[in-house]
């Protein structure tokens, strides 16, 4: 019998924001939950985090700006994550997130967001409940 893999998860800072802090707080805080964690880095364009995401056959894509672009890079994610027919990978966003625009992006397909104060231990907990492991199920049985 197999055992199950982690729950991998990419951090990537698409576009030009250079803040990093929060996700290199994010990607260590995952990793000691057991999560295998790929911290993509700075300046990522939106195909960039979903060729890395489609390389690590990851099950969560998580996403940080702390500048007004999470508007078009957010929704550009998920826009290229449903067209390699990825729909099963959880998106995840973080950064300084108006409500209003909270709002917009989860209706553009961004599953959560975590603002600045939230405990990783509540992120990791999010990501338990709703990853779904269809896909590495069935590579690992195959």
């Amino acid at each position: 019998m197999a055992q199950e893999r982690p729950i991998r998860v990419i951090i990537a800072k698409p576009g030009l924001d250079g803040h990093a802090r929060g996700a290199w707080v994010v990607t260590l805080g995952l990793r000691d939950q057991g999560m295998e964690v790929i911290y993509t880095g700075l300046r990522q364009t939106p195909e960039m985090i979903v060729q890395a995401a489609l390389q690590e056959d990851v099950d969560v894509v998580g996403l940080s700006c702390m500048s007004a672009t999470y508007d078009y890079y957010f929704p550009r994610v998920v826009q290229l994550l449903r067209e390699k027919g990825m729909d099963d990978v959880l998106i995840i966003g973080g950064g300084i997130i108006p409500p209003e625009d909270a709002a917009r992006l989860k209706e553009k397909g961004v599953d959560a967001l975590f603002g600045p104060g939230s405990l990783v231990k509540d992120i990791a907990a999010y990501i338990r409940a709703n990853v779904k492991r269809g896909r590495a199920t069935a590579q690992a049985s195959a």
